[in-house]
Order: structure tokens, then sequence, then C-alpha cells
């Protein structure tokens, strides 16, 4: 991610409308780290998904998908194969879960009942973060390398169009009515597709606001919110128009809503949760910045159970050449996080 620069003043004298000072808003929070769940088996990490009425948690780790029993954590099988792997998609009508593997340009199909891997399905270079849209009952894959997304019809596990952002897609949802829209990393804005045409029809810059990872939706209020680099920037969906940036910890890559309760979660790797909650269309609070565990920049949430799950893990000494430092040996975990 890129350094985030400091905000004018006039920013900031704006943004003391919207969001309470944090040693207020930190007494008024619950939510606590309550447990944490062990995975023995090495590897790299990225997105976390909450299985569809399954009670599993599906944990994207190096060569494969871990699953488990997301009240007690016990392991209750793997998806084998998937080296690279980022996310995980679901579609419960035709029974099938989705892997986007980051280091194979595919994504493998797998049984939800039985794990059983079902087949693979090409996309472009480096496929990231894995989404389905109900609406138009398409999969959608944000490919980092080649800059594009890879349509899929789950149906027939053919693709059926590849759409060019102009830069590197992190993360997409959709508004239930037509219409996706994607985070562009590099490009710091976020991009609107029209589904029937395929085709972008917007490109809504997110300035002040940098390095846009995780992004959410509150489909009531019409309100996107994208984690950057420091800032949640907060958007109305219908124009684009910037209606808050709301201050986060550092290091943000996911960012999920939980809309019976009106809270969105930012997941930094410095070592925080920011819980933010949203009081209306126009005003955010933020309500914590729970100390979690440095590393655990992604997350997901279980809305039923409101609680919130986040990977991480305990690093080595840094390597010449490589990205990231090594992770060491037996220490990856998920982190639940309670009300």
């Amino acid at each position: 991610m890129k350094k985030n620069s400091l905000l004018p003043i006039v920013l900031i004298t704006c943004l003391s409308v919207f969001v309470l000072p944090a040693a207020f808003a930190q007494k008024t929070s619950t939510y606590h780290v309550a447990s944490t769940f062990h995975i023995a088996s090495p590897g790299g990490w990225d997105y976390i998904a909450v299985g569809p009425g399954n009670n599993r948690l599906y944990v994207s780790h190096g060569t494969q998908v871990n699953i488990l029993d997301e009240t007690t954590g016990d392991s209750t099988g793997i998806i084998p194969n998937t080296t690279g792997v980022h996310g995980i998609a679901f579609v419960p009508s035709l029974g099938k879960g989705y892997t986007s593997n980051g280091r194979l340009n595919n994504v493998t199909v797998f049984d939800i009942k039985t794990n059983q891997v079902l087949g693979q399905i090409a996309t472009g270079q480096n496929p990231d973060a894995i989404m389905y849209d109900p609406y138009s009952k398409m999969l959608i894959t944000c490919n980092g390398r080649s800059n594009d997304l890879t349509i899929i019809d789950p149906a027939t596990e053919k693709t059926v169009a590849t759409i060019e952002v102009g830069g590197k897609p992190e993360t997409a949802v959709s508004d239930g009515a037509g219409k996706w829209y994607v985070n562009i990393e590099d490009k710091n804005e976020i991009v609107v597709i029209d589904t029937k045409s395929n085709a972008v029809i917007h490109h809504w810059p997110l300035a002040p606001a940098e390095g846009p990872t995780g992004l959410a939706v509150d489909l009531k209020t019409k309100r996107l919110f994208a984690g950057c680099d420091k800032l949640l920037a907060v958007l109305d969906m219908s124009n684009g128009k910037i209606v808050a940036n709301v201050p986060i910890g550092d290091g943000c890559d996911g960012v999920a809503f939980d809309n019976s309760l009106k809270n969105i979660f930012a997941s930094c790797g410095e070592g925080k949760l920011t819980i933010v909650h949203e009081e209306s269309a126009d005003k955010f609070t933020v309500t914590a910045n729970l100390p979690t565990k440095k590393s655990a920049r992604t997350l997901t949430v279980n809305e039923s159970l409101h609680t919130v799950y986040l990977p991480a893990a305990d690093f080595g000494a840094a390597v010449a050449g490589e990205r990231r430092p090594p992770v060491l040996p037996g220490t990856f975990q998920i982190l639940v996080v309670k009300p």
C-alpha cells in the first residue's frame, strides 16, 4: 500500500462533524477478542469467508483452504491444490463453492457438502477477491496482474466476459440491481460496471483517500465503505460523492458490514480492528480501535452471530527479495471477535 498523505486542516475540521473523539468512542464498544482458533499447517493467507448455513469458516491458506467449525475451531476438512488462494465464494442454489487461486490463474469449484473438488475454471492473471452476485447470477474475480475482471456463469462454469478496469482491482460488491462497484487500488478510485453490458460506466476518485482495498456496502442507505490507507472512505453509491472520510488503523485490507447492527469493521494490519457505527446515511462514529494482532489485515463477519473473524500469524526475519517475511510455523490463527 502507498503511504497516506497528510490531510488538509479544512478536511480534518469537516471530519469532526462525523466522527466522535476516540477516547469517548472506545468506551461505547463491548467488542473483544473472545477466542483464538489455531491452524497448524504452513503457508500465507488472504481472505476468510463464512459458509452458507453450514457453521463453517473457509480460510485461504497457501496451497489449500482450511475449513473450520466456526463454533469450536475444529478442522472439518480442506480444499486442496489451490496454490496462492485469495478468496472463497459460494452459490448455495448450486451447492457449490469457488476459490480464486492467484498463482494458478484459475478458480477451483468444490461441493459445499462433501468438499470434493469438481473442477477448475481459467481466469485472468492473479485472481484476488472473488464474489458471487445473486442479481446477475455471475461470479466475478478481480485479477490483480492483468487489471481486469473475469465474469463466470456458475451454471455452465464458463467465462462469459473479461472486463478491463484500467488498474489493479481489489474487491467487488453488487448493488443487487445491475451494477458492480470495484476498488482500484493503484488508481485510488472505484469503478462502476453495468452488468448487462459488462462495461465500465464510471470512474469515481477517492482522493484524499489512497490505496483502496476492502469494500462493503449498505444497500439501505446506498453507501459504499472503501478501506484505504488510514481512512475509510464513505461514498454515495448513486453518484460517487464522498460523504465522509473516517480515520482507521494502518494497513487495512478488509472491510465488512453488519447490516442489523449498522457496524462497519475495518481490519488493519498494524494490529487494530476499527469499528465504525453508521448513525445515519451521513453520520459515522468510531466506536472502537480494538487491539487484535499485527498482520490481522483481512476479516469476515457472521451477521447472524455478530461475530468477526480475522486471520493472523507471527513472522520471522525478513528475507532479501521476498515481499513479506516468512510466517513462523505453527503460529497461524483466527481471532474470534464478539460483542
